[in-house]
């Protein structure tokens, strides 16, 4: 190496934003924080849910941190909540390779395909459980209340992005076992093993705000929780699915919608009417609030679900009850997607960032605040010559890592989840400062950013 010496790097990983129970002060963290390593090799970041936040370390342990009791959704779904990053308690023997966490469900996948979830007991299917029963656990009653909240979450009515953010009294396990009649009764779950059909192995996970999808090394996807609007992409409004379920990505979806006016990044001419989804088979998945989203192994986007915003960018606001085609990228090779509660986010085998759906606090980076119901090419300048490696979504804001290990981030950020030092929202990308390291991935968590980088040690 003529005489220059290779330096060893070290992983770190960052957070910012809103993690009660992170540090002392219970306060937003307005820039990044380095978490403390306490032991573990990082490996990659999770992101996490309302309140906590998951990491991956070196041997495949899940580690978690955050809330213990703000939000009661958040409650018991990531193992010992706390300032100190700890394992979440799966079985000894599995090594985690991905995970992912919604408002108030977690689930994670082992390096031999099998799959493990736990949280708000209806977004779990009937499986294998891990554990003794939940202490202090709050008992059905408290559900419509909690329920409730989340809805408000997921349906867009909070004015002005403001959250409620009560406290909720958790029950003593003496309370809970007075006052409800049996396990069933309490409102989350530890974790079980997922039952797939037999030689199915999991490669990746998502988690939406109340249905989770997973995806097969074979490139099939399976899905559970809930679809009322067509986020299982199972072609009705099924309110419940209580067992995976093979989603026909691509056999029942290889003819798309009309493509006609096409749109303004496509190419297809009004003959295309009917068309084949180019590939195979599913290569990413992505889970928002309400809808889903899919890459074959051709670029193509697929989405599903709620569209309300235009997050299923087929030009309405039109929910999508079986995986459809977004025709105006096609021709463009798309290599990753991301989504928020109402909007989703595609980067391109040339690192360009195409957003569409829901704008309210600027998380599509266009400039303003207005919903795009068409994926929108973002060519604002601070992303001029730059080439998107990953990208992700929190509930209203998104963040990317670039090729040269930059960080940007842009949306809402009433807690700081943004980085850049304010409570200011931002309608176009904004460089977040790290000083000393090179960011290798990003994961948002529905109120907060986690970061993974490497620094010379």
């Amino acid at each position: 190496m003529d005489g220059e010496e290779c330096e060893a790097l070290e992983k770190l990983v960052y957070m910012w934003g809103y993690l009660p129970g992170a540090l002392p002060q219970r306060t937003p963290l307005l820039t990044p924080f380095r978490v403390p390593v306490s032991g573990y090799n990082w490996k990659d970041v999770s992101g996490g849910g309302c309140g906590f936040a998951m990491a991956i370390s070196e041997p495949g342990k899940l580690i978690t941190w955050g809330s213990t009791d703000d939000l009661g959704q958040s409650y018991v779904t990531s193992g010992k909540h706390g300032e100190t990053p700890e394992p979440f308690p799966l079985p000894n023997e599995v090594s985690i390779v991905k995970a992912a966490a919604a408002w108030a469900h977690c689930v994670a996948a082992t390096d031999c395909g099998e799959v493990y979830t736990w949280g708000w007991k209806e977004c779990i299917p009937s499986g294998k459980v891990f554990g003794e029963t939940l202490s202090g656990v709050s008992p059905e009653k408290d559900a419509q209340g909690k329920q409730g909240s989340f809805l408000t979450e997921q349906g867009g009515t909070v004015s002005g992005g403001e959250i409620s953010t009560k406290r909720r009294k958790v029950s003593s396990a003496k309370q809970a076992a007075e006052t409800s009649s049996s396990g069933d009764d309490i409102l989350t779950a530890m974790p079980c093993l997922v039952t797939l059909n037999p030689g199915v192995r999991i490669t990746s996970v998502a988690a939406g705000g109340r249905h989770t999808l997973v995806l097969s090394d074979i490139g099939q996807v399976w899905g559970w929780g809930y679809g009322g609007e067509g986020q299982l992409g199972l072609g009705s409004r099924i309110r419940m699915v209580s067992s995976p379920h093979l989603i026909p990505c691509i056999d029942s979806s290889s003819y798309g919608k009309d493509i006609s006016a096409s749109l303004s990044q496509g190419s297809m001419s009004s003959e295309g009417q009917n068309f084949r989804i180019p590939g195979s088979c599913i290569k990413a998945i992505a889970c928002g609030g309400r809808h889903s989203a899919v890459i074959t192994d051709a670029g193509a986007v697929l989405a599903f679900g709620w569209g309300l915003y235009g997050q299923c960018g087929q030009g309405s606001t039109d929910d999508e009850l079986s995986p459809t085609c977004v025709s105006s990228l096609l021709g463009i090779r798309i290599v990753g997607v991301a989504a928020g509660l109402w909007h989703t986010v595609c980067t391109s085998a040339d690192g360009d960032v195409y957003a569409f759906g829901g704008n309210q606090f600027g998380q599509l980076g266009t400039g303003s605040d207005q919903a795009e119901v068409l994926p929108r090419l973002l060519d604002c300048q601070s992303l001029e010559n730059v080439n998107v490696k990953s990208i992700s979504c929190g509930a209203r804001h998104t963040a990317l890592v670039t090729d040269n290990g930059k960080v940007f981030s842009w949306g809402w950020n009433k807690y700081g989840q943004l980085g850049l030092g304010d409570v200011i929202d931002r309608n176009i990308p904004s460089e977040v400062t790290i000083e000393g390291c090179v960011a290798k991935n990003v994961a948002c968590g529905w109120w907060h950013t986690l970061l993974l980088a490497e620094s010379p040690t």
